[in-house]
């Protein structure tokens, strides 16, 4: 983990809430702002739509990001406070998150591609169950899904679309990816995979024209598309900070204690 200075620059950024916007304001005459070129942190100000947002815009600058919620959805991030932030900061846990890199191909035959932090869902377009056929490392492992949807999660994703699927909480160091159906109709028995967070998954559409289906990376979305290679990108990287006393192993753990 870097030193961090407690006199470093710090760039503040914030969504568009009033919360958020209220908070830049408090925390810009606190501790005064800088561009984010300029700073060696970066503190995001909102939910986790923006706390992820943020991790896309500064991947691959080596920037940390400390996230303090001033939105709906908080998983992301550190609980608001305005007094101790430099300190805050100092003391926090640093995770390295690497993106899952999503090659979509269209009906059209164009060629698409985006990166997730969270998830890759594939998701039904229109009023028919998709029909999916899924390869891992190019060997066909289920020949035919009918469902609403499926995706692909990274332990930062775990808690999220995932968890709502009834997919498995992931640790944030498990070298794993969770393969979760939305709603499958056929076969029913089938609830998912855990896969070796290094294997190519492959997700071929069937009957495209007929069942539509759309793909989305975090907050990109890519529609009718007929097959969608996932795969961990390990050359990228966003980094996140944590309160230590409120770390991601903690959050994880914390989250499947729920009831």
């Amino acid at each position: 983990m870097p030193d961090r200075d407690t006199g470093a620059p710090i760039a503040f950024i914030a969504s568009e809430v009033d919360e958020a916007r209220d908070a830049l304001r408090d925390l810009t005459a606190r501790y005064g702002n800088v561009e984010p070129e300029a700073a060696s942190v970066i503190v995001a100000l909102g939910g986790d739509g923006f706390m992820l947002q943020t991790l896309h815009a500064f991947m691959n600058t080596n920037k940390p990001i400390y996230g303090m919620n001033r939105g709906s959805v908080g998983f992301l991030l550190n609980e608001y406070r305005l007094d101790g932030l430099r300190e805050r900061i100092a003391e926090g846990v640093q995770t390295a998150i690497h993106p899952l890199a999503m090659t979509a191909r269209d009906t059209a035959g164009e060629r698409r591609e985006s990166f997730a932090i969270n998830e890759v869902s594939l998701l039904r377009q229109s009023y028919q169950a998709a029909k999916l056929r899924i390869s891992i490392d190019g060997r066909v492992r289920l020949d035919e899904l009918i469902c609403d949807g499926l995706l692909v999660a990274t332990p930062a994703g775990s808690t999220a679309y995932n968890l709502s699927a009834h997919g498995p909480i992931l640790p944030i160091y498990a070298p794993l990816l969770a393969l979760t159906p939305i709603s499958a109709f056929r076969p029913r028995t089938w609830r998912g995979a855990l896969l070796p967070d290094q294997v190519s998954v492959q997700i071929d559409v069937l009957e495209a024209d007929k069942r539509p289906v759309n793909a989305v990376a975090d907050n990109v979305e890519f529609k009718s598309v007929e097959s969608v290679t996932v795969a961990q990108q390990r050359n990228a990287e966003s980094l996140i900070l944590f309160d230590p006393d409120h770390s991601w192993d903690e959050r994880i753990l914390t989250e499947q204690f729920r009831y």
